[in-house]
């Protein structure tokens, strides 16, 4: 079997990449990235070192994505994944989350490939998602346990990049109906561990246990500033575990949308996150706060895991301590990554 990666050399494709190279030791795994995101490199000579090889091309890029060889199985983990990006640079979240996904289905539609489509949990309504919490400053924690399942509201706004991977759904369903694309969806929550380069609006687990670490001050952005926004984490392992289930039983299950996540028991807020990187650093920094809430931000998110648990009999294995201390135990055992940190 010939799989292509996209957004090979980022947090989740190399990742992905090295661990079905190990899985699938017969078959042909190869990436695709344009080597812009932060860490790119680093991931590169990661992937070098497994022998899988690096195509530096942009998604975006229809005529040299169309002249690629033939693949089996396209997995479609490129995106500009941060939110705040898309009221920056919109155009870059359109070009590559949108027309570079557009590219990959007129692919796969060419060569007859499957495809395994990494969507996001921001394609739901952020108002309806507000209206479980009622209230937008968070000066106590939030009690509910209220869980989002592939039927909540996906109408109205949702950021722009939100939208880019609900349209992108929407096409790759087209081409089902029309020609027959074979497809996988799954709507994954926030996704941690180690080789994620952190950043305030994407990769936060990891930031902040390198920020801890570091001794660096940190700041509670939005709803008052008070740190309760809660997330629901999931290991980048249990997400490579997950993915190599569905391409074993891709026939199957084929044709359908997946929500997953890190479930009720690996919900957390920042506060929750600051102590626990407290307590594996020894380290305390110091907090700023900022009240004001940007129009994109919601202030919870826990993945209902139920659908995919039926398909699979399968929940993510690693809790959120775990999480924590893969991630410091990449950083201790890899000095020179700590500078991105600084």
């Amino acid at each position: 079997m010939k799989i292509l990666i996209t957004g090979g050399c980022g947090f989740v494709g190399s990742n992905l990449a090295i661990y079905l190279k190990e899985k699938f030791n017969k078959s042909r795994i190869s990436t695709l990235d344009n080597l812009c995101r932060k860490g790119s490199e680093i991931n590169r000579k990661r992937l070098k070192f497994h022998n899988i090889n690096n195509l530096k091309i942009d998604i975006s890029n229809n005529k040299k994505i169309l002249k690629l060889p033939k693949y089996d199985l396209i997995i479609d983990c490129c995106a500009e994944a941060a939110v705040e990006v898309s009221k920056l640079n919109p155009d870059k979240v359109i070009f590559t989350n949108l027309i570079g996904t557009y590219n990959i289905v007129k692919k796969c539609v060419k060569d007859k490939s499957k495809i395994i489509f990494l969507s996001s949990s921001r394609v739901y309504s952020i108002e309806a998602i507000k209206k479980i919490i009622g209230k937008i400053n968070l000066r106590n924690e939030i009690k509910t346990n209220f869980l989002i399942n592939e039927n909540f509201n996906t109408s109205g706004v949702k950021s722009l990049y939100g939208l880019s991977k609900l349209s992108s759904e929407e096409i790759i369903k087209e081409y089902n109906y029309t020609n027959n694309l074979n497809y996988i969806i799954n709507r994954f929550g926030v996704i941690s561990g180690p080789w994620q380069f952190g950043k305030q609006d994407q990769g936060f687990v990891s930031l902040w246990v390198g920020k801890h670490m570091e001794k660096k001050k940190l700041r509670y952005v939005g709803f008052g500033g008070h740190g309760n926004q809660i997330r629901d984490i999931i290991h980048i392992d249990d997400v490579c575990e997950i993915i190599f289930k569905q391409i074993k039983n891709f026939s199957k299950i084929k044709d359908n949308i997946f929500n997953i996540g890190g479930g009720i028991k690996n919900k957390l807020s920042l506060k929750d996150l600051t102590r626990k990187c407290q307590v594996i650093t020894g380290n305390k920094v110091k907090i700023t706060k900022k009240s004001k809430t940007s129009n994109y931000d919601i202030p919870y998110y826990v993945s209902d895991n139920k659908k995919i648990f039926k398909f699979y009999n399968w929940l993510p294995k690693k809790n959120i301590d775990q999480i924590i201390h893969d991630i410091y135990f990449w950083l201790i055992t890899n000095q020179n990554i700590k500078r991105f940190f600084r």
